[in-house]
């Protein structure tokens, strides 16, 4: 196993035992490899090409587990939908933490192998489709250069499992730089053990924040750094018109990774109200809710580490007030930036605001396309473009014309700076389902066709239409947990 160059330091597994169970992953009958991501197991340097397919299912089925690693199921908490709940890895198990030639500490972990003291009344198992959506969506999000756990590998197990009906079973190895979460703290606070808290504060920082390690005052530097990159990243999700579709406390990683891939989907008609989870019956997680559902997961965090903030726990909730009443500024100027940048626009103007605004409103109205539309004004040959004939909008693009004048930079840098934010590409609903279909059918030349698509997003190239359209805009889309 050695010549795969795994490299484990499991500094988690050291952490009190109330941070985590010991498990093992449970033996699958047959287990089938069908995707392999060799450009990540690269940048691991992970080297596979000295073994066939039959000993790498084996490895990511669990039924041959590589040397130095520490298996355990992590303990968290959760707010579920506003509701606070005890949770843990139920049907997860991490391997331990991979370290790169760079000294980079990654998370393995198998994402449906079996029962753990978390798993509740559940089987531990996980379904071949949901597990196939969360390796292709993860993949689109780290091509569209939005921080994201990965996936390295997805194996069928050979078994079935019971969901509404009979499925095929599978697992997914997931890569992250760690698997910390908003209910990690949680589920630490909720304890009451501050030595525990100090613990998982102190590993935190090491793991992720080195540069603050010598503050003094860790806790409050901590919840600064993590509103910083929790609102970089919904800015991100923003920006490709992505909904995440289940941003419960303990779906938020300290690291500011995007994770768990259910319910999740890309807008094609923009609406901010549009949500695609099948239980997300009141749009709690709705698009245009998730900056505020942010913040509201980022108050919960700052909750759990007001024993560290200040002892004194009236001064301790006043100075993390002050700092989760600033999201909201903070991501504003955020979201104005990504905005500009969508439109190609340097510098500020007193117009900037009202351009963007105009435009986004005219394209609810109108019902159009969110990501084309950006790819129509980036000169991109997209079909049935009546729509851009509108007065409307002929009127809105003079002033946008108007405006990229402004900038002192040539038309060239503009449409440089457009095409470097906006995707030609996204994981299209239709051809997601279309591609999972086919691949529960046991037939991946889709699946391994669209993966290939996704993987160059911000190209020039032509791409199929097949792959630019949508094609379920007469039916509500939903979307489905896998658990």
């Amino acid at each position: 196993m050695n010549k795969i160059n795994w490299n484990f330091n499991n500094t988690y597994f050291k952490l009190s035992k109330s941070f985590k169970e010991d498990v093992k992953p449970v033996p699958v009958k047959n287990p089938e490899l069908i995707l392999l991501n060799k450009k990540l197991a690269s940048s691991l340097n992970l080297d596979f090409s000295n073994t066939d397919n039959t000993f790498l299912a084996k490895i990511f089925s669990g039924n041959l587990l590589p040397d130095g690693c520490n298996t355990i199921a992590q303990a968290y908490a959760g707010h579920q939908f506003g509701h606070f709940t005890m949770l843990g890895d139920g049907r997860a198990v991490m391997l331990g933490e991979h370290t790169t030639q760079d000294n980079i500490k990654y998370d393995i972990q198998f994402k449906g192998s079996g029962k753990t003291i978390f798993s509740r009344n559940g089987d531990g198992r996980a379904a071949l489709g949901p597990m196939l959506r969360e390796y292709m969506i993860s993949e689109a999000m780290f091509n569209l250069n939005i921080p994201t756990t990965r996936s390295l590998a997805v194996v069928k197990t050979g078994e079935e499992i019971i969901r509404e009906k009979k499925l095929q079973g599978a697992i997914l190895t997931r890569v992250a730089s760690s698997h910390i979460r908003v209910g990690t703290f949680q589920y630490i606070f909720a304890r009451q053990n501050k030595d525990e808290l100090k613990e998982l504060l102190n590993y935190t920082i090491n793991r992720h924040y080195q540069k603050i390690k010598n503050s003094k005052n860790l806790a409050l530097d901590l919840l600064n750094q993590v509103i910083e990159k929790q609102c970089d990243l919904v800015v991100n999700w923003m920006r490709v018109g992505f909904v995440h579709g289940v941003m419960n406390t303990d779906n938020m990683t300290i690291s500011g990774e995007t994770i768990d891939y259910g319910p999740c989907a890309f807008m094609d008609i923009y609406d901010p109200k549009t949500v695609f989870s099948s239980i997300d019956k009141m749009g709690r997680y709705a698009y245009c809710n998730q900056p505020k559902i942010t913040k509201w997961n980022l108050a919960r965090l700052a909750e759990c580490l007001l024993p560290l903030i200040d002892e004194d726990t009236d001064k301790a909730i006043e100075i993390a007030t002050q700092l989760i009443d600033g999201f909201e500024k903070k991501y504003e100027n955020k979201w104005m930036n990504m905005m500009k940048n969508k439109l190609g626009l340097f510098g500020s103007d007193n117009i900037d605001k009202s351009l963007i605004l105009e435009l986004l409103n005219w394209i609810h109205k109108k019902k159009a396309d969110y990501t084309n539309t950006f790819c129509y004004l980036m000169k991109h040959k997209i079909k049935d473009n009546d729509i851009y004939t509108d007065t409307e909008f002929l009127n809105w693009e003079k002033k946008w014309n108007d405006r990229l004048i402004k900038n002192n930079q040539s038309k060239k840098k503009s449409i440089l700076l457009m095409k470097n934010n906006n995707p030609s590409i996204i994981p299209r609903n239709s051809k997601v389902e279309e591609v999972l279909n086919e691949a529960e059918q046991n037939n991946f030349s889709s699946l391994k066709k669209f993966l290939e698509i996704l993987s160059d997003p911000y190209t020039d190239k032509e791409i199929p239409d097949e792959y630019k359209y949508p094609a379920l805009s007469d039916k509500k889309y939903q979307t489905f947990c896998g658990t």
